[in-house]
């Protein structure tokens, strides 16, 4: 389903800054700007003295814009794959940023948990290439998936955080949100009130619309994030064997047939 990437969702604003054509936050649009004078969003956070770095393709950095309010996680658009090498973090036309804010838009709209982009920045890059910046609202009190799993030992525990990750997947089947890069790491996991565990979708720059409810979104859904488990308990020997992830499974299987 076409996500209309090119058009500026209500609430938000476009902006030509120099080098950068930026979409913001109407009301974050003067903290952006002001951190675009340190030549790109991304420049901005490697060099802040406060920021807090996560792994992902790429470093990635949580920093508080200049206003001091608002925390917000910037991340430099990168290829993966068979481009990594070959383009890098440079992008064709629009690059993904429109598609990811797009998207993130309408997964909050269908109630699924997910950063909201404050905004994005586009530069040019050489020839037809741009590059791109994302920063979304920082989400306190979370980890990814991996992470989290990486620490479980209590059978209980671990049974509960996997709860809230079939909750996401049915989440997803119902509102025809397929992300074809489903892993342990683009799944966050956030401790709200009273210690109440939340699973979050990360890096949506790829997600796109099949027809709500399908069975084969959970399916496809379901079977990138068990192959990412598998690969992550080869790997790393997070605590997850095969009756959790096919009890995952099953959960997903049954709760969908209740609904």
């Amino acid at each position: 389903m076409t996500l209309h990437a090119n058009e500026i969702p209500p609430g938000y604003v476009e902006i030509h800054e120099g080098n950068a054509d930026l979409v913001v936050l109407r009301t974050m649009a003067r903290p952006v700007r002001e951190a675009l004078l340190s030549g790109s969003l991304y420049e901005y956070a490697t060099h802040h003295p406060n920021a807090r770095r996560y792994e992902g393709r790429g470093a990635v950095y949580g920093v508080p814009l200049p206003s001091g309010d608002t925390r917000v996680v910037i991340r430099r658009s990168r290829h993966g794959g068979l481009f990594r090498g070959i383009t890098g973090e440079r992008f064709l036309a629009t690059t993904r940023a429109p598609r990811e804010l797009a998207a993130a838009v309408r997964l909050r709209k269908e109630g699924i948990p997910t950063p909201e982009v404050v905004a994005y920045a586009t530069y040019r890059a050489g020839g037809p290439f741009r590059r791109a910046d994302v920063a979304t609202r920082e989400v306190a009190s979370a980890s990814d998936l991996g992470a989290v799993l990486t620490k479980a030992r209590d059978a209980a525990g671990k049974q509960a955080l996997l709860q809230t990750v079939v909750s996401l997947l049915v989440q997803l089947t119902y509102a025809g949100a397929r992300h074809p890069d489903l892993n342990v790491q683009n799944i966050l996991i956030v401790t709200g009130e009273n210690d109440v565990l939340e699973a979050w979708l990360l890096d949506v720059d790829r997600v796109w619309f099949d027809v709500p409810g399908r069975r084969r979104v959970a399916e496809a859904n379901v079977r990138r994030l068990t192959r990412s488990l598998h690969k992550w308990r080869k790997t790393y020997a997070i605590p997850v064997d095969e009756r959790d992830i096919g009890w995952l499974v099953s959960r997903v299987h049954d709760a969908l047939v209740q609904r």
